[in-house]
């Protein structure tokens, strides 16, 4: 693969612009002001003749669309699509700056650097590159820069496929994240994201009976019980599920069959564990449980009271086929006796896992162009663990993949690390990879 060391000084020049815009979304309405991180694409894709279509259901949430048309109405629609917002930051813990956007030793730093401003900032040049170029394709190429996406997409994705989807609606979908390497047993793989797992949070409150805090023998204290809840979410055994996805992947991973044998089956699969390294044994796990994270606990209201009300809020994320009511259901078996002093309820609107089928031309053009930049790798398809935009257009009809380009300083488990993580980065190379991918893609499916 010829990358254009001009492209990558412009994705490397504008990714470290949007990591200073400082568009941190922390799920409140207010928060994210991605407007700052949207007149910045609107001025560099209007620097290239393009129109704009924005979208701000909320004052500060802005959302940009651009679209170059096709020749043909027939030929499919291709939407390249980043996230302009990122996730709030613990400063003391960095080592730079964390919305510095410097770079140093051939590295950008900041948040955001991987999640996802650098593919936002790569699809931006490379869409400003082909209207430059002039050269109108068979088919039809859109660019959204959206707001709100760490925040499950209610004033950014969610909020357009639902209200918009005439704009924004495309045949093929590519957002993050994929082309990461992978070492794993039987050789050097190359992920692309063909699934993700679902949403199901939940909150549960747990009750108990106030008294003072001098006499805590005997006594009803709703933190005791949640903390016994909390050791029984840590069951390893809760919602194992084997998985087409999870069935493919390790196909892929290209392990002796009796390997295969254990890691496809769900009452021994915890067994393999054990003999993988840390980061890829707990992609594993998630890959294939549905998982119960308790991460926010609210209760007491004084040292000398004994707490009657305790809410814990789970992070729970669904393998596909699983429902919310099995999400109750599991629940329910996993409370067992305390069932009658919890109160379980869904705060926010859950979303159920999502695939899409691996034998489409945009699979097959993605395939060639990774493994062309790495020879002797093999792309794999993978189940993206967390959430991310591409599910509402999966919903929709669109068959949505998590993609991108890096290089082969960036190993998949150091890149999993650095997501929401301290001292965020992306090397240079893996931004000139992934301006490079989206134009080779466009030319392949739309040309």
């Amino acid at each position: 693969m010829t990358v254009d060391d001009a492209l990558t000084g412009e994705t490397t020049e504008l990714l470290q612009t949007l990591i200073r815009n400082e568009c941190v979304n922390d799920g409140t309405p207010e928060s994210g002001q991605e407007t700052r991180n949207a007149d910045v694409l609107t001025s560099v894709l209007e620097g290239a003749g393009l129109d704009l279509q924005v979208y701000e259901p909320l004052p500060g949430r802005r959302s940009v669309l651009t679209t170059i048309e096709g020749t043909d109405p027939q030929a499919p629609t291709l939407l390249l699509m980043g996230h302009t917002d990122v996730v709030p930051v613990s400063p003391e813990e960095w080592r730079e700056d964390p919305f510095g956007g410097e770079l140093i030793d051939g590295e950008v730093w900041g948040r955001g650097a991987i999640d996802m401003l650098n593919l936002t900032a790569s699809m931006a040049v490379a869409v400003r590159e082909l209207a430059r170029a002039g050269r109108r394709r068979r088919g039809t190429l859109k660019y959204l820069a959206v707001a709100d996406e760490e925040a499950s997409g209610t004033y950014g994705a969610d909020w357009l496929t639902r209200n918009h989807w005439d704009d924004v609606a495309a045949d093929y979908v590519l957002t993050e994240f994929g082309g990461v390497p992978a070492d794993l047993p039987g050789g050097r793989r190359l992920v692309i994201a063909t699934s993700e797992k679902g949403l199901a949070w939940r909150r549960l409150v747990v009750h108990g009976t106030p008294g003072h805090g001098s006499m805590p023998w005997a006594a009803d204290n709703a933190l005791l019980t949640t903390a016994e809840v909390v050791r029984r979410l840590s069951a390893e055994g809760l919602g194992v599920r084997i998985t087409d996805a999870w069935r493919e992947f390790v196909g892929a991973m290209g392990l002796p069959e009796e390997f295969d044998e254990v890691l496809l089956d769900p009452g021994r699969v915890r067994e393999a564990f054990d003999f993988l390294d840390l980061p890829t044994a707990k992609y594993c796990h998630a890959a294939t449980h549905t998982t119960f994270s308790p991460n926010v606990v609210h209760g007491g209201s004084k040292t000398n009271v004994i707490p009657d009300r305790v809410e814990l809020d789970l992070d729970v994320r669904t393998l596909p086929g699983v429902t919310g009511a099995d999400v109750d259901a599991m629940l329910a078996e996993l409370l067992g006796d305390l069932s009658d002093r919890v109160e379980v309820t869904a705060p926010a609107s859950g979303r159920e896992a999502t695939q899409s089928p691996t034998d489409t031309p945009l699979y097959e053009a993605l395939v060639r162009r990774v493994e062309a930049a790495h020879p002797g790798a093999e792309a794999a398809p993978w189940m993206n663990v967390g959430a991310t935009d591409a599910a509402f257009f999966r919903k929709a009809g669109a068959v949505a993949y998590g993609a991108g380009l890096f290089g082969p300083a960036t190993s998949l488990q150091e890149f999993s690390s650095r997501f929401h993580g301290h001292d965020e980065r992306v090397d240079v190379e893996s931004l000139g990879l992934s301006t490079q991918l989206w134009l080779d893609v466009v030319d392949d499916l739309l040309a």
